[in-house]
């Protein structure tokens, strides 16, 4: 029982929430012993609140709330009751609906059933209907299919909506047809669809349109359907296909379906597309007709396939005809056509038109360089239009057209790859392609980019000192030197560049000695040295090698003095005083180089000691009476093998008494004469000076020009180097003299040197000449003008010129040293070379070289001539600035061929004579060298007329005109002239007449 009771409670708990400020609808006693039945009374519906207050409730009664009659009904309420309360109350839990209860014609039916008795105590309460539910269409959508033939005034479908209020008056339902609406069809009342007007398949075979059902007290609770209507079809109409245009293709050699059909499927169907009896496909014919076996179609599905085989060489293009024709009646028939395209099959492999490719490049090509062009045939359609080339290089690359180029980002060295081996694959399709291969061959070209190398020089590198030469050289050491290039470029040749009359490299690479070495002159050289190939332009590497002269003891020992003097005051030293100290060198080296010194006779009054040269007095001189010189003699005496020695006179004198010390020259002034040009070393005169002991000597100081001349021990004044009158022709000297006291007396003289003039070789002011003449360049036509000046003081002007060897080539006029062409048919050779001399009027001569390149022949219709009012000499001495002027008003290198008078007299160089009007035969040629035809320099010098007159009045002065014409010149003579000029070279070329003249009348 307390179960029950906390049941119970915490239903009621459930169910509680805030009354309703509502009464309740009715009230009543329970009677657990008999039960009641009682009508609550009535309420609107979603009424919320208090339905029913229970009282009479005994102790012991156990009230419970229970459906009755509908279910539905008890699921609105709720009891609010405890045991043991006195009254209950029926409380609604959601709100009264009478839709809901429509089953019970909108009456809730409840019980509060005693549980103790199990009596129970029903209760009905009334809920009124409200219109709050609009009519709502049992579907959204309704179909039917209705045939054409079907009679006006028939019903083809209905529509149901339902309102879901419970009361008639709320429930009633207006149907309707929402615009645009059919005008074959309308709605009835009861929701049924009604055919108007006869339907016709061919004008619509579908209706769609909307109907409405709308509540009919209240506008706003409406609903809409959507109505479909099909159109069944009558059996009238032919079969159609789709198109009557089918395009088609298949592969070339194979049998089955096509392989793709445009612009769809084939596909026929009835006329009568409601009826769409089905059809059966079928080939009418084929063209070319001899195909149409090839080919078969499947009746049913209208796919065609080929049978047999077809080839595209053959035939590209067939056309088939079909007809589709209807199942049930073989009357109905419709056509189309098939266009076959027979494809081409990728069955032929690219072909290269060479299976192997060798190419040559230079290694220093630039990036990006073109290197060959690789060819690629396909028999196939389409050729090679598609395909690719595949190479695998990290140096060169080749792109779509099969050019094979160098890589941007690299460079080539024919020292590290001299070739490249690739194998260039061609694909013709870009997948699945067919492919074929050819080898290429890259061989790459030296170029001289490296420099010789040195490799590792020999340490030390040593050569006795000796009398070597040329025939007869020392060897010093071998070097050797590589470089990476080849051929030419290659191969390395040593060669000294410093030092090369002493040092010379024998082709062996081995380093000789052809002239004199002296270690005592000089014991070390650095040579440099040239490693160079032979490529053009050459390559180069310099390095220095020290070379070491041992020594040899070619060198005697050698006395400070050649005489030592010593005087002495005998009352002034004693025993064992040094008197003298005697020094000697030897330029030799090591032991060579080691002194020891001797007297050639023992002396009881002096000792000279072997290693130091010092001189001390073992006497006491008590037999020394008067005034006495001691003579001896020394020996310095080297420790080489075998040894050499000097000598030297060693004077000491003895005094009694004390003497007077000076000293003087001879004369106080000298003058000597030398010839100029004279040798180094030449002796110019000598000077003595006097100091009146036997014992005293005098040496000798030069205090001025010191440069230019030197004096010895002896007084001897000699030149250090050959002198040039024309340079200078005085000097004045002062000479001192020390004597050999302490302190030493000095005395000073003066000394004048006149250089006497000598007879000096004439100097070209060029050691060669270059030129170049035309090989129909006329007799005594000017070629070069060589110059040379007399270093002789005012004799230049009497140089004599002259060929060295006499020709009939050509001549040098004497004066000038104008060379001139004689005959220049014969000189042969494109480059002839020749020696001319100067000579000076005693007879001294020097030669230089010229070398002179003969021009190609032109024709006569390349030879323009200029004529102007000057002197022939004065144009002569123009013809460079003439050159000049036109080649930068015509924008051509101008070369002048011949200069003449007008009477027909050429070169008039040597005879000077003047005339009003000279011809200048030229002819202009482009940056290549090429000639240029006269017709279009006449051309260009009419255009520029103004131009050429403003730059020649620069070299000839002002009052200059220009004329150009079609002839040689006024006088027959002058034709004649101008064909005798160019007539030299005949064999050569044809030249018979002059064809542009340009003259300048003043």
């Amino acid at each position: 029982m307390e179960k029950m009771d906390l049941s119970a409670l915490l239903f009621i708990l459930t169910c509680f929430h805030v009354h309703s400020a509502r009464s309740a609808i009715g009230t009543s006693e329970i009677n657990c012993e008999t039960g009641t039945d009682n009508n609550v009374g009535s309420v609107l519906e979603d009424y919320e609140g208090d339905v029913e207050i229970i009282t009479n409730i005994g102790p012991d009664d156990r009230l419970v709330l229970e459906g009755y009659s509908n279910p539905i009904g008890v699921t609105f309420l709720g009891l609010v009751y405890s045991n043991g309360d006195s009254t209950a109350t029926v409380r609604t839990v959601k709100p009264l609906d009478a839709d809901q209860l429509k089953e019970s014609g909108g009456s809730l039916y409840y019980s509060v059933t005693c549980s103790n008795t199990g009596l129970k105590n029903t209760r009905a309460v009334n809920i009124r209907d409200v219109n709050d539910n609009p009519p709502i269409f049992q579907s959204k959508t309704y179909s039917v299919t209705v045939s054409e033939a079907t009679a006006v005034g028939s019903d083809v479908l209905r529509v149901k909506a339902e309102d879901a209020d419970v009361s008639p008056q709320n429930s009633n339902i207006i149907y309707s047809i929402l615009p645009p609406a059919p005008d074959e069809f309308e709605v009835k009342d009861d929701g049924n669809i009604r055919l108007k007007q006869a339907l016709n398949y061919d004008s619509a075979q579908q209706y769609i349109f909307t109907v409405q059902a709308k509540d009919k007290d209240k506008e706003e609770f409406r609903d809409t359907t959507t109505v479909t209507i099909t159109v069944d079809d009558f059996d009238n109409l032919n079969p159609y296909f789709e198109h009557s245009l089918y395009k088609a293709s298949i592969e070339e050699n194979q049998v089955g379906q096509f392989s793709d059909i445009t612009p769809e499927a084939i596909k026929a169907h009835d006329g009568d597309t409601g009826i769409n009896e089905p059809v059966l496909y079928s080939i009418t014919a084929a063209f070319p007709n001899e195909y149409q076996s090839n080919f078969d179609i499947d009746q049913n599905s209208g796919v065609i396939s080929v049978t047999t085989a077809l080839d595209r060489e053959e035939v590209d293009q067939i056309t088939v005809h079909i007809q589709a024709t209807q199942q049930n009646d073989a009357s109905k028939t419709a056509n189309a056509v098939v266009s076959v395209t027979i494809e081409d099959v990728n069955n032929n492999p690219p072909k290269f038109d060479q299976d192997e490719y060798t190419v040559s490049i230079p290694e220093n090509s630039p990036p990006d360089q073109f290197v060959l062009q690789t060819r690629v045939t396909d028999p196939d359609l389409g050729g090679f239009s598609k395909g690719h080339f595949i190479m695998v290089s990290d140096t060169f690359v080749i792109n779509s057209q099969g050019v094979i180029s160098l890589r941007s980002d690299t460079t080539l060295d024919r020292e590290t790859v001299d070739n490249y081996i690739l194998q260039v694959v061609a694909v013709d399709q870009p997948v699945n392609g067919l492919s074929s291969t050819a080898q290429v061959i890259i061989t790459v070209l030296d170029v001289n980019d490296n420099n010789p190398q040195f490799l590792p020089l020999p340490e030390p590198i040593e050569i006795q000192e000796g009398a070597y030469t040329p025939s007869s050289p020392g060897e010093v050491c071998k070097i050797s030197a590589t470089d990476a290039d080849i051929g030419d470029n290659g191969r390395v040749t040593i060669s000294t560049s410093s030092h090369s009359e002493i040092f010379r490299f024998r082709e062996d690479g081995t380093l000789l000695a052809i002239e004199e070495l002296d270690r005592e002159t000089q014991d070390v050289y650095d040579v440099i040295i040239v490693a160079m190939d032979h490529a053009i332009p050459q390559r180069n590497n310099i390095t220095t090698v020290r070379v070491s002269i041992t020594d040899v003891n070619d060198n005697t020992p050698v006395f400070s003095s050649d005489t030592y003097r010593k005087s002495i005051l005998v009352k002034d030293v004693k025993v064992g005083d040094v008197l003298l100290t005697l020094s000697a060198t030897d330029k030799d080296a090591g032991s060579n180089a080691v002194i020891s010194y001797s007297f050639s006779e023992d002396s009881s009054m002096v000792a000279l000691d072997a290693e130091t040269g010092v001189i001390t007095l073992t006497s006491d001189l008590s037999e020394v009476t008067e005034d006495t010189l001691l003579t001896l003699t020394a020996i310095a005496t080297d420790h080489g093998t075998p040894p050499e020695s000097d000598e030297a006179e060693v004077l000491i004198y003895f005094q009694i008494a004390p003497f007077t010390e000076s000293v003087i020259f001879e004369s106080s002034s000298y003058k000597f004469t030398l010839k100029e040009n004279e040798p180094e070393a030449s002796i110019v005169g000598k000077v003595k000076a006097l100091t009146g002991s036997p014992v005293v000597t005098v040496s000798y100081n030069l205090k001025s020009h010191k440069h230019v001349f030197s004096v010895d021990g002896e007084g001897t004044i000699k030149a250090l180097r050959p002198l040039d009158k024309e340079k200078e022709e005085w000097y004045i000297l002062t000479v001192e003299a020390i004597d050999s006291r302490t302190p030493a007396n000095t005395a000073e003289t003066t000394v004048s040197v006149q250089v006497e003039n000598m007879n000096e070789v004439p100097v070209f002011d060029a050691e060669i000449y270059k030129a170049e003449i035309f090989s129909i360049s006329p007799y005594k036509f000017p070629i070069v003008k060589v110059q040379a000046s007399d270093p002789d003081v005012g004799e230049s002007s009497e140089l004599q010129y002259s060929l060295l060897e006499s020709t009939t080539l050509l001549d040098v006029e004497a004066s000038t040293g104008q060379v001139y062409v004689l005959d220049v048919s014969k000189f042969g050779d494109n480059l002839f070379t020749f020696q001319v001399k100067a000579t000076d009027k005693h007879g001294l001569f020097t030669t230089t070289t010229v070398q002179i390149e003969v021009k190609q022949s032109v024709h006569r219709d390349s030879v323009s001539v200029i004529s102007l009012n000057r002197p022939v000499y004065i144009v002569e001495k123009m013809i460079p600035e003439m050159e000049e002027s036109m080649g930068k008003v015509l924008g051509w290198t101008v070369k002048i061929l011949i200069v003449r008078a007008e009477d027909g007299n050429e070169m008039r160089t040597i005879l000077r004579e003047s005339t009003d009007k000279t011809y200048v035969s030229f002819i202009a040629m482009d940056s290549s060298g090429a000639v240029i035809q006269a017709t279009e320099v006449k051309e260009k010098l009419n255009n520029e007329n103004k131009v050429l007159t403003s730059e020649l009045e620069k070299v000839f002065g002002p009052g200059l005109e220009i004329k150009v014409e079609d002839s040689s010149g006024d006088s027959e003579e002058s034709s004649q002239d101008a064909t005798i000029a160019l007539g030299v070279l005949l064999a050569v070329i044809s030249v018979t007449s002059l064809s542009t003249i340009i003259y300048l009348v003043k």
